[in-house]
C-alpha cells in the first residue's frame, strides 16, 4: 500500500515539473491553419442564418422551448450562460490535425444596459487593462476606420503554466437593427512572448512556440431586450495537440481555459457596464 502510494505521489511529482517547465517548442503545420479555417467558415455560414432572420439571432432562442424557458430564467437571476459547441461538415466532425479547435458559447444578461452601451465599453480598448485584470495587460487600438478597429492586446494565461501572448485583433461592429449588433474579433497576429517582463523579453517567431494559442475568434451577438441586453460570445480557438503521456494531466488544463477565458470575459463586462454612467 504504502509502495502504492510513493508510486502515485512520485508520478504526480514528475508529471506536475514537467508541465510546469516550459512547453517543448511546436510548429503550427499549413495542414493545421487549413483545417482550422474550414471549421471557421462552416460557422460563418451558420452565423450568417442568424444575421438575416433565417435562424434565432442568440443561442438561447434556438434550443428547445423548455430548456430556452429555464436558460433565460438563470441569465435574469445573474448567471453565466456557457456550453460548448461543435460545427460539423454534412455530419461529420472536421478533424484539425496536430492541432485542437476549442469552441465555446457564452452568455449573460446585463439589466439596465443598452447595446449601445455595451458597443461603447467593447470599443474602449485603453480601458481593457483595468476592465480584464489580469488577462489583459496592455491594450491599444492601432488603427480605427468606422466601425472597424485594428487593436492591440498582450494576453495572460495561467493555470499551472504562466503565458504572455502579444496579439493583434481585426475587429468589425456591426448594427443589423435598432436592438441588434454583431461584432466579429478575429485575430491576425498571435506571438507568445518569452522572459516577459526582463530585459531579455522577446517575442517568440509566430507559429513557432509552445502552441497555447495559435487561432483565436471571438463573435458577439448583443440584442437588447427585457430592460436589458444580453450578451452573447462565441468563441473558437486553436492550439496545439495535448502532448503524449501527459493527457490526464494537460488535457483538461488545455481544455479549461477556452471556457474559464470566456466566463471570466462576460463576468468583467457584466461589471463593467454597472459602473458605467448611464
Amino acid at each position: 500500500m504504502q509502495g502504492s502510494l510513493a508510486s502515485l505521489v512520485n508520478a504526480l511529482l514528475v508529471a506536475t515539473f514537467a508541465f510546469a517547465a516550459p512547453a517543448e517548442a511546436t510548429d503550427l503545420l499549413p495542414a493545421t491553419n487549413a483545417a482550422f479555417d474550414k471549421y471557421v467558415q462552416l460557422t460563418e455560414a451558420r452565423m450568417a442564418q442568424e444575421i438575416d432572420g433565417r435562424s434565432a439571432f442568440l443561442w438561447i432562442d434556438r434550443q428547445p422551448e423548455a430548456q430556452r424557458r429555464d436558460l433565460e430564467a438563470r441569465l435574469q437571476k445573474g448567471e453565466i450562460v456557457v456550453s460548448r459547441l461543435d460545427t460539423r461538415d454534412g455530419g461529420q466532425a472536421v478533424k484539425v490535425p496536430d492541432g485542437l479547435s476549442h469552441h465555446w458559447v457564452g452568455t449573460v444578461f446585463i439589466p439596465g444596459a443598452s447595446v449601445d452601451r455595451i458597443a461603447s465599453l467593447m470599443q474602449d480598448y485603453d480601458r481593457y487593462p483595468a476592465m480584464y485584470k489580469p488577462n489583459v495587460r496592455r491594450a491599444r487600438v492601432i488603427a480605427h476606420d468606422g466601425d472597424r478597429f485594428q487593436a492591440y492586446l498582450q494576453l495572460f494565461m495561467k493555470k499551472v503554466v504562466s503565458v504572455v501572448l502579444n496579439t493583434e485583433f481585426d475587429v468589425r461592429y456591426m448594427r443589423l437593427a435598432p436592438q441588434r449588433m454583431q461584432v466579429r474579433s478575429i485575430t491576425t497576429r498571435i506571438a507568445e512572448v518569452d522572459q516577459p517582463d526582463t530585459p531579455r523579453e522577446r517575442e517568440k517567431p509566430v507559429g513557432k512556440d509552445s502552441g497555447f494559442l495559435w487561432r483565436f475568434n471571438n463573435y458577439w451577438s448583443l440584442e437588447g431586450r427585457d430592460a436589458g441586453t444580453y450578451v452573447q460570445c462565441e468563441s473558437i480557438s486553436l492550439s496545439r495537440t495535448i502532448p503524449t503521456g501527459l493527457g490526464w494531466l494537460v488535457g483538461p488544463f488545455v481544455k479549461s481555459i477556452p471556457r474559464d477565458s470566456l466566463e471570466f470575459t462576460l463576468g468583467a463586462m457584466r461589471t463593467a457596464a454597472r459602473a458605467a454612467p448611464r
